[in-house]
């Protein structure tokens, strides 16, 4: 796959995120918060909480095709190398907007199933509390 696709398979996995998201009550705060140190795909809120999510999407041919190839599920995509930056980046993001709600890291796996234009989601809670 090339970049540009992968590219694509983000962007379009992380606005099905957001949708997702939003059915379970959560409210989108920011998307692709941006500092030196890294990213966080979305920042949510809901009840107390602030939730900063990492999304991973991958595109498959049929729903089966992880089982087929032995493909890695997305959410295995997230390594504690990963999780070290997120929490970097959501540390600075709270200290500097003066945040005091509590807050966890929450990983949502994107499988898109491209010949189907279909998607299933899977909301992984605290990935690591902050």
């Amino acid at each position: 796959m090339s970049k540009r696709e992968t590219k694509h398979i983000g962007d379009l996995g992380e606005s099905i995120a957001c949708k997702f998201l939003l059915q379970k009550g959560y409210k989108i705060v920011e998307r692709n918060f941006r500092i030196k140190a890294g990213e966080i795909d979305i920042i949510a809120k809901k009840g107390p909480r602030i939730h900063f999510v990492e999304v991973k999407a991958v595109s498959r041919e049929s729903a089966h095709s992880a089982a087929k190839t032995h493909d890695h599920r997305p959410e295995e995509l997230v390594h504690s190398k990963k999780v070290r930056k997120i929490r970097a980046v959501a540390e600075f993001y709270l200290v500097s907007r003066e945040i005091s709600l509590s807050a966890q890291i929450d990983v949502v796996a994107v499988e898109i199933e491209k010949s189907a234009q279909r998607a299933s989601c899977r909301l992984i809670e605290h990935a690591e509390w902050l």
